[in-house]
């Protein structure tokens, strides 16, 4: 298995006489391995990690969270904080320690004079998609409903919407944050504003972030599906798709995939357990021009299916939750991408068309637009050059496939990895050594590694991507 040991580093033992006091002080139930839930409460989303923390408390308002903050710094306990629970490498857990977990943490309040939204940690994006929704407003975020807020904000967020209105982190107003001395504060642009620089791509490393401000934008209904073509069309697809999109206008979001189709509707029989390459597209600009937008799709191929329709934005981001349940294994890697030259296309077709399990597959997903129009030190997203992000998911339900995923998935990677920018996205990377972390931030790397010097001068969060403090 992977992921029962990592480089976060031991804490103290759990002590019973403590844990007994934490548990009185705290709302939430406090889970210990003894008890009759323990291991579906610590079961992760990627179910390739198995971890086995010495105690799991639900936490059920900022009290709560803040009340574990202090039992694991008072201790010396290591702390993992679980979010929405959809992190790859298993990040919300730990082995020996104690699992903050904020996933009862589900509130969301709509402002519709204002266009914001008030999130709690931990709510997934279905919730935040209901909620605003209702009121025809919607905020970035990715591509799957139940991927967890918290997690995808921290490490910058990108998805349908962020060719026209940036990364999640660029909509990002405000955070209620519990920092590694127990203290509560607000980070925002004038608030503590070189922790919000940091909240803004630089992971859990800060603190804990208790709730969420986001900007909402008017979107209600898209215009949007898959077009699926023969796998071997994939060079020409990816070349046509790669020239199209330079000049698509920016309300227009098109991620190209390599992917099997699932063996049901809304799928024609014919196509069931097909490898295809095709596009999943998102159009949330004025529905009347859609027609003129999607006509070189049209025009070019034909695809040998062509979903495209209007549907609300919520059915778009949530197309994918039933295919990809909690509890199946996965591994993935990441990389940006300025070009996608000759040599990378060739690279693609090679690896893509080889998908070793039916729910394996790459997606290149664009992050040009108004994510460029940021600059690279505003955030600590450092990566503002870059057209795509890309990633390579290794999934199957039989653990006894593991290595073939994990095998498959590096082999790409490193066979695309020379003609990347360098460096990924920090939501697509299992647990990499610390090179990676420090190449996915860029120029920001050494700004972080102060700011955690300030916050964190004891490392109390590093079951994470790790920033270690500046000396």
């Amino acid at each position: 298995m992977i992921g029962t040991t990592s480089s976060h580093g031991p804490g103290a033992p759990l002590d019973e006489n403590a844990l007994e006091a934490l548990s009185a002080e705290l709302r939430g139930p406090v889970i210990r391995p003894s008890d009759p839930d323990y291991d579906d409460a610590r079961a992760l989303y990627n179910a390739m990690i198995d971890k086995h923390p010495g105690a799991i408390a639900r936490c059920l308002d900022v009290a709560d969270v803040a009340a574990c903050v202090d039992f694991a710094r008072e201790n010396g306990v290591l702390l993992a904080i679980r979010g929405g629970g959809h992190n790859g490498p298993g990040l919300g857990s730990c082995d020996g320690g104690l699992v903050a977990d904020l996933s009862r943490m589900r509130g969301v309040r709509v402002d519709p004079d204002a266009r914001t939204v008030r999130v709690a940690a931990g709510c997934q994006w279905g919730d935040v998609d209901h909620a605003t929704h209702a009121f025809g407003l919607a905020t970035v975020s990715g591509v799957v409903s139940t991927t967890g807020v918290a997690g995808l904000t921290l490490g910058g967020g990108h998805g349908y919407l962020s060719r026209r209105h940036g990364l999640t982190i660029d909509n990002l107003l405000s955070a209620d944050v519990v920092l590694a001395d127990g203290s509560f504060v607000r980070a925002s642009e004038d608030e503590n504003p070189d922790l919000f620089w940091a909240l803004r791509g630089g992971g859990g490393n800060f603190g804990v972030v208790t709730s969420f401000l986001f900007r909402l934008h008017e979107v209600r209904n898209v215009v949007g599906g898959p077009t699926l073509w023969d796998i071997d069309d994939a060079e020409e697809v990816l070349r046509w798709w790669d020239g199209f999109m330079a000049g698509a206008p920016e309300e227009l979001s098109g991620f190209f995939a390599f992917l099997t189709v699932p063996p049901g509707p809304p799928f024609p029989e014919e196509l069931h357990l097909r490898m295809m390459c095709g596009i999943v597209w998102c159009w949330s600009g004025d529905e009347a021009d859609a027609e003129d937008v999607f006509a070189p799709v049209a025009a070019f191929g034909p695809p040998a299916l062509n979903g495209i329709g209007t549907v609300p934005y919520p059915a778009i981001q949530g197309a994918f939750d039933a295919l990809y349940p909690k509890g199946l294994q996965w591994y993935w890697k990441g990389d940006f991408f300025r070009t996608l030259s000759g040599d990378a296309v060739a690279a693609h077709v090679e690896h893509g068309t080889a998908l070793p399990t039916m729910l394996s597959g790459m997606h290149l997903y664009p992050i040009d637009g108004a994510v460029q129009r940021v600059g690279a030190t505003e955030t600590a997203w450092g990566h503002r050059d870059v057209r795509y992000s890309q990633v390579i998911i290794g999934v199957d339900t039989d653990p006894a496939n593991a290595d073939v995923i994990r095998d498959w998935a590096r082999g790409y990677h490193d066979a695309l990895h020379p003609y990347s920018a360098g460096a990924g996205y920090l939501n697509f990377m299992m647990e990499e050594g610390q090179e990676p972390i420090a190449a996915s931030y860029g120029p920001n790397y050494e700004r972080l590694r102060r700011v955690k010097a300030h916050y964190d001068p004891g490392n109390l969060f590093r079951v994470n991507h790790n920033i270690p403090p500046a000396a």
